[in-house]
């Protein structure tokens, strides 16, 4: 296992394992949306390999808005993070939120902070094994005009 930092010419990579997390995107708009995180210095993408492969990885920003839950600013933020199922259970997501934890330590943040849809089990049993707790729930609303 190794887990580093992307760099630019990993954006493909990124943009299909980002699919494979986030299906309702195409590879073009996920490289283009990838390729946008991978040059902006408030943010950090880290992969996750094995033989040679991306099998994972954790995209992580600064948030210097309101996150629930937080006293401090800048907190970081793990925008999203998945494992291929082949490579769970084997310490790869856990390493990568390791690396996003320590970028956003060295960006002098105090606070790290996450979301997941309230209906992931799977999502939340990770957050709370990594010792992350519950800051609130929402239900979120809208309607056309």
């Amino acid at each position: 296992m190794e887990i580093r930092r992307a760099a630019i010419n990993d954006v493909r990579a990124v943009a299909w394992l980002a699919c494979l997390l986030w299906p309702h995107h195409t590879l073009a708009e996920m490289e283009e949306e990838m390729e946008t995180f991978l040059t902006d210095e408030d943010s950090a993408i880290f992969l996750a390999w094995e033989d040679n492969a991306a099998v994972g990885f954790a995209q992580v920003s600064l948030r210097r808005d309101y996150v629930e839950g937080s006293t401090s600013s800048p907190t970081g933020y793990l925008e999203g993070i998945y494992v291929m199922e082949a490579y769970r259970s084997r310490g790869f997501a856990a390493e990568l939120l390791s690396a996003c934890e320590a970028w956003a330590r060295e960006k002098n943040c105090l606070q790290f902070a996450s979301d997941c849809e309230i209906v992931n089990s799977g999502s939340l049993i990770f957050h709370l094994k990594n010792s992350f707790t519950e800051a609130n729930r929402i239900i979120c609303f809208i309607k056309d005009l």
